[in-house]
C-alpha cells in the first residue's frame, strides 16, 4: 500500500492515511452489529422466555458492559502492539458469540454471549481502538477525521437493525444470529489487512536542552486524573440520557401499536441522521475544540428527549427520531477529541478506552434502568424525563470544563 511519497514524507495525512480511515470506517461498521442486533430481538426474547421488559433489556445492557470492559483493555493492547491483533480477535470472537447465543435456551445464556463474546472481545476492538488510532494519522483534519470513523458506528446502526428485522421475519431469530456472526467474521477479516502498518505516534511535548522531553503542563489547570475523572462522569451521564430512545424505540412503538418493524426503521434512521451529526461535529471541533462540540451536541440531545415526551403518533416519532440522531450523534467522537488536545498522543487508547467505557456504562445503565421505570410505571414518561436529567449533568459538566479554558495550565493541541 505504501508510495514513493510515502516513503520520504509524514504518513500523517497522506494517501495511506485515508485509506486507512476508511478501512476503519468499514471496520466499525461491521463490528457494531451485536450491539444492534440485540436491540432488535428484544421483544422477541421477551416472549420466548417469558422474562419481564427490564430482564429483556439485561442483554443489551451485558453487551454494553462487555464492550466497556473491553475498550479499555483493547485500548491498552492497541496502544502497545497496535490495532490489527485486536481486530483480528474480534472478527472471531463474535463469529463464536453470535453462533452460541443462537443455541442459548435461557436469557443467562444469551446474555452471557452477548456480553463475553460480542461485546468485550467483539465490538470493544472495533470502536475505542480505532478512534485513538486513527487520530494519530490526522493532525490539521484530526476533527474530521476521527468524527467519519465514529460514523461506522452509526452506518453500522442504520444498516444492522433492519438487516436483522428481516432475517428475523424470514428466518428466526436464531438462524438470523448464525448468519450475522458468519457475515462479520467473512468482512472483518479481509478489511483488516489493510490497517496493519504502525501507526505514526506523534510526540506533543518538545525536548528540552538536556534532550529530555519536558513536562506537559496539567490540562485545564486541573491534575489528569481529575480531568478523566470528570469526563468518565460525563460519558456516563450523556449516554443513560442517549440508550432511552436508541434501546427502547422498537418496545415503544410495539406497545403503541405500531409494531417492532416500524420501531426497527425509526432505530435505523435515528442512527442514519446519526452520520451526518457526527460529521458536523467533526468539521465544528477543528474550528473550535472539542468541548464546546461536546456542550452543543449535548445541549441539542437534551431537547430531543425532551420532543419525545408528547410524540405518540407514527409521524411524530419517525421526525423525532431522526432529530434525535442529528442533534446527538457527535457526542461521544467529541471525548476522543478532547483526550488528544489535553492528553499525550501515546496515552490515547487507554484514556479513549476509559472514557468510551464510560460511555457505555452509562447506555448499559441507561438500557437497564429505563426498562425498570417501564416496569415500574408501566409507561415510558418517566423513563424520558429520567434520561433529560441524567442530559442536565453532562451540559453541567462541558460548562464547568469550558470556563477553564482560559486557564494558565491548558495544554495545547497535540500536532494540531
Amino acid at each position: 500500500m505504501s508510495t514513493a511519497s510515502d516513503s520520504t514524507t509524514s504518513p500523517i495525512e497522506s494517501r495511506y492515511a485515508w485509506v486507512r480511515l476508511i478501512a476503519a470506517l468499514l471496520l466499525m461498521t461491521v463490528g457494531g452489529a451485536g450491539m444492534y442486533s440485540v436491540m432488535v430481538v428484544l421483544p422477541t426474547l421477551q416472549l420466548e422466555f417469558g422474562i419481564a421488559r427490564a430482564d429483556a433489556s439485561f442483554p443489551f445492557t451485558a453487551t454494553m458492559l462487555g464492550f466497556a470492559a473491553g475498550g479499555l483493555m483493547m485500548g491498552r493492547v492497541a496502544d502497545r502492539y497496535g490495532v490489527f491483533g485486536p481486530v483480528v480477535v474480534s472478527a472471531f470472537a463474535q463469529l463464536l458469540g453470535f453462533t452460541l447465543a443462537a443455541h442459548a435456551t435461557s436469557a443467562w445464556q444469551f446474555a452471557l454471549c452477548q456480553g463475553l463474546l460480542i461485546g468485550m472481545l467483539g465490538c470493544s476492538a472495533t470502536f475505542a481502538p480505532l478512534l485513538a488510532d486513527i487520530s494519530h494519522w490526522f493532525s490539521r483534519r484530526r476533527g474530521i477525521a476521527v468524527a467519519i470513523c465514529a460514523s461506522g458506528n452509526y452506518v453500522g446502526g442504520a444498516l444492522w437493525p433492519p438487516i436483522t428485522q428481516y432475517l428475523v421475519e424470514q428466518h428466526g431469530w436464531r438462524d438470523a444470529y448464525q448468519t450475522l456472526g458468519i457475515l462479520c467474521v467473512v468482512l472483518l477479516l479481509p478489511i483488516s489487512l489493510l490497517i496493519r502498518r504502525p501507526s505514526p505516534i506523534d510526540h506533543p511535548a518538545p525536548l528540552t536542552a538536556s534532550g529530555h522531553r519536558a513536562p506537559l503542563p496539567p490540562p485545564l489547570a486541573m491534575s489528569p486524573q481529575a480531568l478523566m475523572v470528570l469526563l468518565c462522569i460525563a460519558g456516563v451521564a450523556c449516554c443513560v440520557a442517549m440508550s432511552m430512545p436508541q434501546v427502547h424505540l422498537v418496545a415503544l412503538c410495539g406497545d403503541l401499536g405500531f409494531g417492532a418493524a416500524a420501531g426497527a426503521e425509526m432505530l435505523s434512521l435515528m442512527l442514519a441522521c446519526g452520520i451526518f451529526s457526527r460529521l458536523a461535529s467533526g468539521y465544528i471541533a477543528d474550528r473550535i475544540g472539542g468541548l464546546r462540540t461536546l456542550l452543543i451536541g449535548s445541549t441539542a440531545q437534551g431537547v430531543a428527549l425532551f420532543l419525545f415526551l408528547p410524540a405518540d403518533t407514527l409521524t411524530s416519532l419517525y421526525v423525532v427520531s431522526a432529530l434525535f440522531g442529528f442533534f446527538q450523534g457527535g457526542i461521544v467522537p467529541s471525548y476522543a477529541i478532547i483526550i488528544r488536545e489535553y492528553f499525550p498522543a501515546q496515552e490515547a487508547g487507554r484514556r479513549v478506552g476509559a472514557v468510551v467505557m464510560a460511555t457505555l456504562l452509562g447506555m448499559a445503565l441507561g438500557g437497564w434502568m429505563s426498562g425498570a421505570i417501564f416496569d415500574w410505571t408501566g409507561n415510558y414518561t418517566a423513563a424520558f424525563l429520567n434520561g433529560i436529567a441524567w442530559n442536565l449533568l453532562n451540559v453541567t459538566i462541558a460548562v464547568f470544563l469550558l470556563l477553564r479554558l482560559p486557564a494558565r495550565g491548558r495544554l495545547a493541541m497535540a500536532q494540531a
